[in-house]
C-alpha cells in the first residue's frame, strides 16, 4: 500500500482558501467577487505581486472606510498591473496610506475607482508616477487647516478631480492637466463651491481652460473664420454653437446637427485621414449648409427605422453631390473623411447588415471608382445619378428611391440585434433630426422650436464674434477667452437731427473754430488724382473734360484732398451706451429736461466736428453689454469715413441699454487703433457710471479688468482718456485710469467741456 504524498500541490480550493485567510477580511460582499479577481491577479503577478496585492487588500479592508474602497483595488488592481508593471503597487499604496492620513480618506474610493481608467490613458509607470504626484500635491495645496500646522478640511475639490481624471486625460496630457489643475488651485484657494464646479467640469472658467490645453483644432480659435466661411459662401448666418467632444473616442461623441438655437459642432477636432482639423469643419458646415438650403422636412410617422436610415442616407449623398456641383473642391475632403466599407465584412446570416449596405452604397455614391460588383448596389448608383441628372431632385424624389432600395435588398438578418457598425459612420455629416417631422405633437423639440423667438434683426448682420481675455484680480491671472464680443454697424437715423444739435451750439462752435485754427497746422500737403476729396483739382478735371470731348475715356481722379506733416494723430472715441443714458438730467436755467444720451450725441458732434477741422484721423464706436457671452460694440465712424450725413444718421440713432463691460470694449477699439499709423494714438472713453454687468456680483472684478486693459493699452503705445459724468466716479476711475481723467459733474455742460478737453490733450 502506497503512502500518501504530503507533498502534493494544493488544490484550488485550498490555494483560494490560503488567500482568503491571507486578506483577513469579514466582508460578505468580498466573498462574490474573490474568486474570479484572484483568478485574474495570478494571471497577471508574480508571486511576490499577489503577496502586495493581498497585503494591500487588506489594509483597505482595516482601515474602517468600508468595502468600497476594498472592491474597487480588488476588481482594478490586475489590470492596471498588466499596463504598468507591478512593481508601480509600492507608489500607488503609499498614495493611499497619505490619503488615509489626511482628512480626505473618503477620496481613496474614487481615487481607486478612475485609476484603470487612468492606467490606460497613461500605460508606463513613469507617466502613472507623474498622475500620482499631482494627486499629492493636489491634496496638500486643497487641504485645509485651522492654525497653519495640522490639517483640518478635507479638499473640497478632490473628489470631484478623481472623478473626472479618465475624462480630463482623454482631451489632455498629462502637462495640460497640471497646468489646468493649477488653475483652478491658484483661482479658488478659498470657495469651496466654486472649487468642486471647477474640478467636476461644471463652471464655465473650467470648460474655457481645458479647451485652452487641448490637442487639436479647437472651434473656439475658428470660430471667426468658420462663420465667415458660412457667409461667405452660404450667404447662411446662423450661430456656431460648440459641444464637448472627445478626440480620442470618436465612437462616443454625438453627431453634428442644427437646431432653432444654431448649427451644433464638435469644440475640438484633431486632423484625420490627411485632412486638418479645420477643413473637417469646413465640410461639416457645407454638407449642413446644404441641408439648409435644399432639404425638406418629411413626415416620420408612416416610416419604420429601417426605411428612416435609408432616407437619410440618400438624402445625404443628393446634398453632398449639390454640393460638389457648386465647389468642386470640396470632393476631395468628402472622399477623404467618408470611410470605405470592404464588400462582405459583415456576416449576413449572425449580423444585421442594412448599415454596412447602406454605407457601401454611400460610398459607391460618392466614389466613381468605388470597386464594389454588387449588382443591386450598382443598379441603384445608376438611377441616383439619372435622378440627380435632372437638376436638383428634391427630398421627396430622393425618399422614394431610398424606400425602393429597401424594399428590393432587405433580408430577414436586418431585424437582428446585433448590428454591424464598422466603418458606417460618416463623422462630418449630421445627424439629421432636422429631416422629420411628427404628426403628433408632444413635448418634442420640435415643439419647443416652434415656441424659440427667432434671432433679432439687428443681430444679423453682426460679424462674427472675437474672444478676449479678462483679469480676475483675485487669483492675478487672466480667465481665457472669457468674453465674446461682437460687432456690427449701428443702424441709421435721420441726419437732420445732428443738424439740429449743431445749429443750437452755434455760438459754441465759432468759438471752438477760434481755438481750433490755433491748433490747426499750416503745413499741408495736397494729395492729387483722388475720385472723392476736398475740392476740385482743375487741370486735371479741365483734361479730363477735353479727353471726354475728344471720345476718349476721362479719368475719374479729379478731386484733391490736403494732409497735414505737423499733426500726426489719431484717435479713437469710445461712447458707453448702457441703459444709465438714459436717466434725465435738468439742464438751464428754466429746470427743463434732457436724457444723458441727447447730451452725449450734442457733446460727440460738436467732438467730431472739430476733429475733422483738425484734420486729424478718427473713429467712434459705442458698445453696451448683456454679460459676457454678448458684449455689443457698435461702429459708428470708420477711419476711412469722412465726417457726413452718413455718420451723422448712425449717431442720431444712438440708444441706451444693457451694461458697460468697459475692458473688452476697450480692447477691441485697440485693436482698431493700434493698426493705425500715427506717432499718437488717443483712446478717449466717454462713461457715465463704473464698469458693470448682469453676471458680474463682485463690482471690483470689472474695475480691475478695466484697470488692467488700460494697462495693456500702455503697453501698445496708446493713451486713454476717460471723460465721466458720475458725481461718485472719484472712488473708482482713479483705480482704473490713474490721473488720466476728467469728472464732468455739471452734465449740460458736456457739449463745450468735450472739444475743449480734446483741444487740451492734443495740443
Amino acid at each position: 500500500m502506497t503512502p500518501p504524498d504530503d507533498t502534493a500541490a494544493p488544490s484550488w480550493d485550498e490555494r483560494l482558501r490560503g488567500y482568503r485567510e491571507q486578506l483577513a477580511c469579514g466582508f460578505p460582499q468580498v466573498g462574490e467577487v474573490f474568486e474570479d479577481c484572484m483568478r485574474e491577479a495570478l494571471a497577471v503577478l508574480s508571486a511576490e505581486g499577489v503577496a502586495g496585492y493581498l497585503d494591500t487588500a487588506r489594509f483597505l479592508g482595516g482601515m474602517g472606510r468600508g468595502v468600497e474602497p476594498l472592491l474597487a483595488f480588488l476588481e482594478e488592481w490586475p489590470p492596471i498591473a498588466k499596463l504598468v508593471g507591478e512593481a508601480a503597487l509600492p507608489a500607488v499604496t503609499a498614495s493611499m496610506h497619505a490619503l488615509w492620513k489626511s482628512p480626505n480618506a473618503k477620496a481613496i474610493t474614487p481615487f481607486l475607482q478612475s485609476l484603470a481608467a487612468v492606467a490606460r490613458r497613461l500605460p508606463s509607470r513613469q507617466q502613472l508616477q507623474r498622475y500620482l504626484d499631482l494627486t499629492q500635491e493636489f491634496t496638500a495645496r486643497t487641504t485645509g487647516s485651522i492654525h497653519g500646522i495640522h490639517q483640518t478640511f478635507a479638499s473640497p475639490g478632490l473628489p470631484d478631480f478623481l472623478a473626472q481624471a479618465p475624462t480630463l486625460l482623454n482631451q489632455l496630457s498629462i502637462s495640460g492637466l497640471r497646468n489646468w489643475v493649477d488653475y483652478g488651485i491658484r483661482n479658488y484657494p478659498n470657495h469651496p463651491e466654486r472649487q468642486r464646479d471647477y474640478f467636476s467640469l461644471k463652471s464655465a472658467d473650467s470648460r474655457a481652460v481645458l479647451q485652452r490645453e487641448r490637442r487639436g483644432t479647437l472651434l473656439v480659435d475658428k470660430e471667426r473664420l468658420l462663420d465667415l466661411y458660412l457667409r461667405g459662401l452660404w450667404g447662411d448666418s446662423t450661430q456656431l454653437v460648440p459641444y464637448p467632444a472627445d478626440p480620442d473616442e470618436p465612437q462616443q461623441r454625438p453627431l453634428p446637427y442644427y437646431d432653432a438655437s444654431g448649427i451644433r459642432l464638435p469644440d475640438v477636432l484633431d486632423d484625420a485621414h490627411g485632412v486638418s482639423g479645420i477643413d473637417r469643419y469646413r465640410a461639416t458646415l457645407a454638407h449642413i449648409a446644404g441641408h439648409r438650403r435644399w432639404s425638406t422636412p418629411m413626415f416620420a410617422d408612416n416610416c419604420s427605422p429601417m426605411q428612416r436610415l435609408a432616407i437619410e442616407v440618400f438624402e445625404d449623398s443628393r446634398i453632398e453631390t449639390l454640393v460638389m456641383r457648386a465647389y468642386p473642391g470640396m470632393r476631395r475632403i468628402f472622399l477623404a473623411l467618408h470611410p470605405t466599407p470592404r464588400a462582405g465584412a459583415c456576416d449576413p446570416e449572425t449580423t444585421s447588415c442594412l448599415r454596412h449596405r447602406l454605407s457601401m452604397l454611400s460610398r459607391a455614391l460618392l466614389d466613381a471608382e468605388h470597386g464594389y460588383q454588387d449588382a443591386e448596389l450598382l443598379k441603384f448608383v445608376r438611377h441616383f445619378h439619372e435622378t440627380m441628372a435632372q437638376g436638383e431632385s428634391g427630398s421627396e424624389a430622393i425618399a422614394e428611391l431610398a424606400l425602393a432600395y429597401i424594399a428590393r435588398t432587405r433580408r430577414q438578418s436586418d431585424q437582428l440585434a446585433n448590428i454591424h457598425f464598422a466603418d458606417s459612420e460618416v463623422g462630418y455629416r449630421d445627424d439629421n433630426r432636422h429631416l422629420w417631422r411628427f404628426h403628433e405633437l408632444s413635448d418634442d423639440e420640435e415643439m419647443f422650436d416652434e415656441q424659440r423667438p427667432t434671432t433679432a434683426a439687428a443681430d444679423v448682420d453682426r460679424l462674427p464674434p472675437r474672444h478676449y481675455p479678462e483679469w480676475d484680480y483675485q487669483s492675478q491671472s487672466y480667465r481665457p477667452d472669457w468674453v465674446s464680443l461682437y460687432e456690427s454697424l449701428h443702424p441709421a437715423g435721420e441726419a437732420s437731427k445732428i443738424d439740429r444739435l449743431l445749429e443750437k451750439h452755434a455760438v459754441l462752435a465759432r468759438r471752438l473754430k477760434r481755438l481750433l485754427d490755433i491748433l490747426k497746422p499750416q503745413d499741408k500737403v495736397r494729395i492729387r488724382y483722388q475720385e472723392e476729396g476736398s475740392e476740385l483739382d482743375l487741370d486735371v478735371a479741365l483734361r479730363s473734360l477735353i479727353d471726354f470731348k475728344g471720345g476718349a475715356s476721362p479719368d475719374p481722379r479729379i478731386n484733391m484732398s490736403h494732409r497735414t506733416d505737423g499733426r500726426n494723430l489719431a484717435v479713437m472715441v469710445l461712447l458707453d451706451l448702457s441703459q444709465s443714458l438714459a436717466d434725465k438730467v435738468k439742464v438751464g436755467a428754466s429746470g427743463g429736461e434732457q436724457s444723458i444720451l441727447e447730451l452725449s450725441q450734442e457733446a460727440v458732434s460738436l467732438l467730431a466736428w472739430s476733429i475733422e477741422q483738425l484734420g486729424d484721423p478718427f473713429a467712434i464706436a459705442g458698445f453696451h453689454s448683456d454679460s459676457r457671452h454678448d458684449v455689443r460694440y457698435l461702429h459708428l465712424k470708420g477711419y476711412s469715413e469722412r465726417w457726413g450725413d452718413v455718420v451723422k444718421a448712425r449717431l442720431a440713432a444712438m440708444q441706451a441699454g444693457y451694461s458697460t463691460r468697459m475692458g473688452a470694449a476697450m480692447r477691441h477699439a485697440a485693436h482698431y487703433l493700434a493698426a493705425q499709423k500715427a506717432d499718437k494714438k488717443l483712446l478717449l472713453l466717454l462713461t457715465d457710471g463704473q464698469p458693470a454687468d448682469v453676471d458680474v456680483h463682485d463690482e471690483r472684478l470689472l474695475i480691475e479688468d478695466a484697470r488692467k486693459s488700460v494697462e495693456e493699452l500702455d503697453q501698445q503705445g496708446i493713451f486713454s482718456y476717460c471723460i465721466n459724468l458720475d458725481r461718485k466716479a472719484d472712488d473708482y476711475v482713479g483705480d482704473i485710469f490713474g490721473r488720466r481723467y476728467t469728472v464732468i459733474d455739471n452734465i449740460e455742460r458736456l457739449p463745450e467741456r468735450l472739444p475743449e478737453l480734446f483741444m487740451a490733450l492734443t495740443r
